[in-house]
C-alpha cells in the first residue's frame, strides 16, 4: 500500500492536538479525510499504551455520516491494519480490525461510530467527538447546547465546515473574540489549499460553477449576509433530509406539483411533493434546460401517470399561456392552475412557502447545491412606491427557477381542492395526449 501524502495544511491541521479546535475549509480540500486520520491516530496511540479511545462523528445526515465512515475512517484503519499485520506478534494484538456500516472497532477496544447529527445523538454518548460541516447541520444551536456537558469531562471536541451564512454556531466559533482564546482556529481557502499543493485549476473551478455567490462561500469562505435572503440557509438547513427526491420513497399519497416554465435563457423544472402527514416530501425534482414546448409537455405528462397528483400550479407568466391550456385540456381545468408572476402572487407563493419552511413542514434535497442556491437566491426589496418585490439573480443555472417551482408546489398542497378527471373529447381509441402531441406535432 503507497504511503500516504498529505499537503502542508492537512499536516498543519493533524499536527495541531488541541483539545478544542476548529477548522474552515474550502470545499473538497480533504478536511474530513484529514479529520478522521486524526481520529485513528489518536485511537491507536491510546491502545499503544492500554487505553481505550470512544469517538463520535456527527454528520448532517445518514448519507454523510456512512461517507466519513467509508471514505475516511475505514480507509485510514485499512492501513493501520496492514501494519498490524506486520508486527502482530510485536503488538500482541490477536484481534483484527473489524467494521460495520456507522462502527469500526480496533483491536484494543476503541471504537469510532460516525451518526447522523440531532440534539438526542448528541446527548446520548460520552466520547470524543467530530462534527462534520457543522455550519450545516440543522438545529446547531440545540445540538451544540446538547453535546457541549457531555465532553466536559475531558474528551476532544474538533468542528470542520465550510461557511453557510451567519446564523449558526459555526459562525460563532469562527468569529468570537471569546471563543478564539479557547479554540485554536485553522482556514484554508482554495487559494492556500493550492499554494499548499493541492492540484486544482481555480479559474476553471471558478467558471465552472458560475455562480459568484457559491464560489464567494464555498471557495472563498466568505461568510455571505443573509439580511436580505427570502429563506437563510439555517431555514433552508433545517428542511433537509437525505430522503427528499427521491422517487423511490414515494408513499402512494397524495402529491402536488409546481411547474415553472423556462425554454431559452431560463430552465423548465417539475417539482413533486408528496403529503406524509403534516409534512410535505420532496419526491422528484426534474429539470430541462432548452427543451421544446413537446419534450416539456412529455416530462409533465410522466409526472401526471406516475404520481397522480391532487393539483398543479403551473407558471402562466408569457409563454407559460399555452402549456397551462394544454395541460387543463388534459388534465382538468380544476386540478391544474395557472400563475401568473405579478408581485401581489410572488408575495402570496413566497410567504405561503416561507411559514411552510419555518414550521418545518417540507423536507427538500439534503446538499444538492442547484437547490439550495435557488432556494437562498431570492430576496425581497421594497421598490420605489413601497411595494415589496421578490428578485433573484439570473446566472448560467437559471433564474432561481427551483425555487419558484418549489414555491408553486407548496401553494398547490396549500389549497388542494381539485377533481382528478380526464376531459373528453378527444379522437375515438386515442387519449387527450395523444390528441395533444399530434397536434404539436402537426
Amino acid at each position: 500500500m503507497p504511503a500516504l501524502s498529505l499537503y502542508s495544511y492537512q499536516r498543519r491541521w493533524l499536527a495541531d492536538k488541541s483539545r478544542f479546535k476548529v477548522g474552515m475549509f474550502a470545499r473538497q480540500t480533504g478536511k474530513t479525510f484529514t479529520t478522521t486520520l486524526d481520529i485513528v491516530d489518536s485511537c491507536m496511540a491510546a491502545e499503544a499504551v492500554g487505553r481505550r479511545e470512544r469517538w463520535v462523528i456527527l454528520s448532517r445526515g445518514e448519507r454523510q455520516a456512512k461517507e466519513a465512515m467509508e471514505e475516511g475512517v475505514k480507509r485510514h484503519a485499512a492501513a493501520y491494519q496492514v501494519a498490524l499485520d506486520v508486527f502482530r506478534d510485536q503488538f500482541r494484538m490477536a484481534d483484527r480490525i473489524t467494521c460495520t456500516q456507522f462502527d469500526t472497532i480496533l483491536p484494543g477496544g476503541s471504537k469510532i461510530t460516525a451518526l447522523p447529527a440531532n440534539p438526542d445523538t448528541a446527548r446520548g454518548f460520552a466520547a470524543n467527538v467530530f462534527l462534520d460541516e457543522f455550519a450545516f447541520h440543522a438545529d446547531s444551536r440545540k445540538i451544540w447546547r446538547s453535546l457541549f456537558p457531555v465532553i466536559s469531562g475531558g474528551y476532544r471536541l474538533i468542528v470542520t465546515s465550510t461557511p453557510n451564512g451567519k446564523g449558526n454556531k459555526f459562525y460563532e466559533l469562527m468569529t468570537s473574540a471569546d471563543t478564539g482564546q479557547v479554540w485554536s482556529r485553522h482556514v484554508c481557502d482554495i487559494y492556500q489549499a493550492v499554494r499548499d499543493g493541492l492540484p486544482r485549476d481555480i479559474e476553471q473551478l471558478r467558471r465552472g460553477l458560475s455562480d459568484a455567490d457559491a464560489w464567494a462561500q464555498e471557495y472563498e469562505l466568505q461568510w455571505l449576509d443573509e439580511a436580505s435572503a427570502w429563506l437563510p440557509f439555517d431555514l433552508i438547513n433545517a428542511c433537509e433530509h437525505d430522503h427528499a427526491g427521491r422517487a423511490d420513497r414515494y408513499q402512494g399519497g397524495a402529491c402536488y406539483v409546481g411547474v415553472d416554465i423556462g425554454r431559452r435563457n431560463d430552465l423548465y423544472v417539475i417539482w413533486v411533493i408528496e403529503r406524509i402527514g403534516d409534512v410535505l416530501w420532496t419526491r422528484e425534482v426534474i429539470t430541462a434546460r432548452r427543451a421544446s414546448f413537446r419534450e416539456q409537455a412529455a416530462l409533465l405528462d410522466e409526472v401526471m401517470r406516475r404520481y397522480h397528483p391532487l393539483r398543479v400550479c403551473i407558471d402562466q407568466t408569457g409563454m407559460g399561456e399555452k402549456p397551462v391550456e394544454d395541460a387543463q385540456y388534459l388534465y382538468g381545468a380544476t386540478r391544474v392552475e395557472g400563475v401568473v408572476f405579478t408581485a401581489h402572487t410572488k408575495l402570496r407563493l413566497a410567504t405561503i412557502a416561507k411559514q411552510v419552511f419555518e414550521d418545518r413542514r417540507i423536507r427538500v434535497p439534503m446538499g444538492d447545491a442547484a437547490i439550495r442556491s435557488d432556494l437562498h437566491k431570492i430576496k425581497k426589496e421594497v421598490g420605489p412606491t413601497g411595494t415589496p418585490r421578490f428578485i433573484a439573480e439570473r446566472d448560467a443555472d437559471g433564474h432561481a427557477d427551483r425555487a419558484w417551482a418549489c414555491f408553486l408546489a407548496i401553494a398547490a398542497a396549500d389549497n388542494p381542492a381539485g377533481e382528478i378527471t380526464y376531459l373528453a373529447g378527444h379522437a375515438p381509441g386515442t387519449t387527450p395526449h395523444d390528441d395533444l402531441l399530434h397536434f404539436m406535432e402537426g
